[in-house]
């Protein structure tokens, strides 16, 4: 049984990840940290990374980008499953923003 390799794939994910994360944290910090999901000390990272640098991170073959998220009702919301699909990725925006905010709040708490 052969089995794919996905190093290329997961080399070019990696880096269109790496410089869209440099591109919206130069744009707009504090909603590129939202939105990547990420703190300050890893914002500083990225954006200190030059591009040697960078793609040297993307040729790992570990997969840099992953889901915030292990909650199948969640998952189900930002594809448009629900009472209504129109409104379903909004109601998965409120879920996502609230429990960011909630680890954020217990990360000052320590």
């Amino acid at each position: 049984m052969d089995r794919p390799d996905f190093q290329a794939e997961i080399r070019e994910l990696n880096l269109a990840y790496l410089m869209l994360a440099q591109q919206m944290l130069r744009s707009d910090r504090e909603t590129a940290m939202y939105r990547l999901g990420i703190g300050a000390e890893v914002a500083d990272l990225l954006l200190g990374l030059s591009a040697a640098k960078l793609v040297r991170m993307a040729n790992s073959q570990v997969l840099i980008p992953q889901f915030r998220f292990d909650d199948s009702l969640l998952a189900g919301l930002m594809a448009g499953e629900g009472r209504d699909p129109a409104t379903s990725g909004l109601h998965a925006a409120i879920i996502t923003a609230s429990r960011a905010t909630a680890e954020r709040c217990e990360g000052v708490e320590r």
